[in-house]
């Protein structure tokens, strides 16, 4: 029987519940159903009246959390119950002790059912077992090779476990050499600072070295590159200038020898003239000059003995010479092993009175053959001062600072840095597998 709806209720929107497509002239926008959006708009309105939207509203306002409850509940409920078996049994508490739930080494107890393990009795060793094998077999205990126990511990690095565990069949073989580190790897390592002391890993910067200096600190050390750098400047200028000397001086004796070589060239040619008769001197050369007599014995034995003196003499003067060079030379080793003892008492004295040193000043011996690195130059000159810290920019580099630190304080040896190493040649070849074919 269909349902009659009182007339107070407003006729709704044509509807058509079962709409299979729209492509058509009676499935127009006028017969969709809008019912759910309909009594949505109703909801939201009703709730609009009662006192606000529930969903755009907060948790606390919708909803109360009870935490004492409502007393009248189990005065109403539960009049003359019993309480429940199991709360019963919680609330007991046993004056006896629980038993204990670990596992005992020594426990033989069982339930009745399943026997008690028994502890083995016969029980052999490695040892005991191989020597019984060995007289089973028929061979001499005498002649048999003993078991050794280990009796080391395999994770103790201390002990020679290869003593303890060798067999005494292969005593003829040469014993392995243990690794022996050496003994300079216990020795304190060698500072290079010119005063000895050592040079702490991280310095503390000095006043002249902050982004923001005060103004004596950061002149100080100004005036100090700066004249680091015109000595450099000099040096490089003596050394130009030197060069410009040598070269003159090859220049000027080439052209020496060029002149006298064209002057040796010229004296050939006079000579040769003077022998064809132009000059050649004849005429003042006596026929009558009286020829070198020959010298007698007595005249060369004198002649013998007045060298022999001669070379006496000389050699006499040599050795006088060289004895008063071994004294000069003794006298200067004994004076610079004064002025070494006293510049170590002095380095001492100044170690003493202050541990950290400098690396500013480094000493002339280098560990290894490569020389250190130059440190950089951190100073920002006067008119590269910023005033606010947002425009400084960083100085220097951590990692070069770093390794240079390791180099002077004796750490690490210098090396020379290999930029393109060495790899190995590889040839490339094809596979013709296009010919391994095989007729079927």
């Amino acid at each position: 029987m269909p349902i009659i709806k009182p007339a107070t209720v407003s006729p709704g929107a044509p509807q058509q519940h079962k709409q299979p497509s729209r492509k058509g002239k009676k499935a127009w926008r006028k017969n969709v159903d809008v019912t759910d959006i309909q009594e949505g708009l109703e909801e939201v309105r009703e709730e609009l009246i009662k006192g606000g939207v529930i969903v755009e509203k907060d948790s606390a306002d919708l909803f109360t959390l009870d935490l004492a409850g409502d007393a009248a509940i189990p005065k109403k409920y539960l009049r003359g119950s019993k309480p429940l078996k199991a709360d019963e049994i919680i609330a007991q508490r046993s004056a006896v002790s629980p038993v204990s739930q670990k596992k005992r080494a020594g426990d033989k107890t069982s339930d009745g059912v399943i026997q008690p393990k028994r502890q083995r009795t016969s029980y052999l060793s490695h040892k005991e077992l191989s020597r019984l094998r060995n007289v089973a077999d028929g061979r001499p205990s005498e002649a048999l090779v003993e078991v050794i126990e280990a009796s080391y511990d395999p994770w103790d690095a201390q002990k020679d476990i290869e003593e303890a565990t060798q067999d005494p069949r292969f005593s003829f073989l040469e014993k392995s050499k243990k690794k022996v580190a050496p003994t300079t790897l216990k020795h304190k390592p060698i500072s290079l600072a010119a005063s000895g002391k050592d040079i702490p890993a991280v310095k503390k910067p000095e006043g002249g070295y902050s982004y923001n200096p005060v103004f004596t600190d950061y002149e100080e050390r100004l005036v100090i590159e700066g004249e680091k750098e015109l000595a450099a400047e000099q040096k490089r200028l003596d050394a130009a200038k030197a060069e410009r000397v040598k070269l003159d001086a090859t220049a000027k004796s080439a052209a020496e020898a060029e002149a006298a070589e064209a002057k040796a060239d010229l004296s050939e040619w006079d000579d040769d003239s003077a022998w064809e008769g132009f000059d050649s001197g004849a005429e003042d050369v006596k026929l009558n000059a009286k020829r070198p007599e020959r010298k007698t014995q007595a005249q060369r034995n004198r002649i013998k003995r007045r060298k022999e003196e001669e070379r006496k003499a000389k050699m006499a003067a040599d050795i006088k010479k060289k004895n008063e060079q071994a004294a000069l030379a003794k006298k200067i080793a004994k004076e610079l092993s004064e002025k070494e003892k006293s510049r170590r008492s002095a380095i001492v004295n100044e170690v003493e009175s202050s541990s950290e040193g400098d690396d500013l000043e480094l000493r002339r011996r280098k560990l290894g053959k490569m020389s250190l690195p130059e440190k950089d130059l951190e100073l920002v000159l006067p008119d590269e001062l910023q005033e606010s810290l947002r425009l400084l920019k960083p100085e220097g580099n951590l990692l070069k600072d770093r390794y240079r630190n390791l180099l002077v304080r004796g750490k690490v040896e210098s090396r020379r840095p290999i930029s393109f190493a060495k790899k190995p040649k590889r040839k490339a070849t094809e596979k013709w597998t296009h010919k391994d074919f095989m007729l079927h």
